[in-house]
């Protein structure tokens, strides 16, 4: 009686550590493949935009060469050191907003209706909140950073439209900032 005890006992604890193994891999596995699905952009709070991961200007490699954003969420206070940030609109993934921030708060640069108040009303709840946005929700696992030559054709417009809107934030920066040079 005690041997097929000890046989039970054994048979359940070696069942307890491949199971808890299997648990084990299976978060390493996921953690690789969120990993591999923010390659390129990183979800921000709270407005739940997303940062580029792929521009050495606003995400800088850490100590272990891995890039980060200079800012961990963006709020209406937040100062983005190079102008503009990027966001992807979750509905027409063809081209990002550039966004900027004001006194009043953040605005993005939409190349169709131009500069607007950040987030956009769809991007809202009824109780005026940024909606939940990240990666996985909207499967951004395929989205490839933005193109040089859309960056080129498309910042400088951009950066001009804000400083004609925002007049009093143009001596901030130089002619190569409003010209889009030092963004990527």
């Amino acid at each position: 009686m005690s041997t097929i005890r000890k046989k039970t006992g054994f048979k359940k604890t070696a069942l307890g550590i491949i199971i808890l193994a299997t648990i084990i891999l299976g978060r390493v596995a996921f953690s690789q493949a969120a990993a591999v699905s923010t390659l390129n952009w990183w979800p921000l709070p709270p407005y739940n935009t997303l940062w580029p991961l792929w521009s050495p200007v606003l995400s800088p490699p850490n100590a272990l060469g891995i890039p980060t954003p200079i800012v961990s969420s963006l709020t209406k206070k937040t100062v983005l050191p190079v102008q503009p940030g990027l966001t992807w609109d979750p509905v027409n993934r063809t081209y990002p907003w550039l966004l900027y921030n004001t006194p009043s708060g953040m605005v993005y640069y939409d190349p169709l209706f131009g500069i607007n108040l950040w987030p956009p009303s769809y991007l809202l709840s009824p109780l005026g909140t940024p909606l939940p946005l990240n990666l996985s929700t909207v499967k951004w696992s395929t989205l490839l950073p933005t193109s040089t030559t859309w960056l080129q054709a498309n910042v400088p417009i951009a950066n001009n439209t804000y400083y004609t809107t925002y007049p009093q934030f143009a001596p901030l920066l130089s002619a190569g900032s409003i010209a889009g040079l030092t963004l990527i």
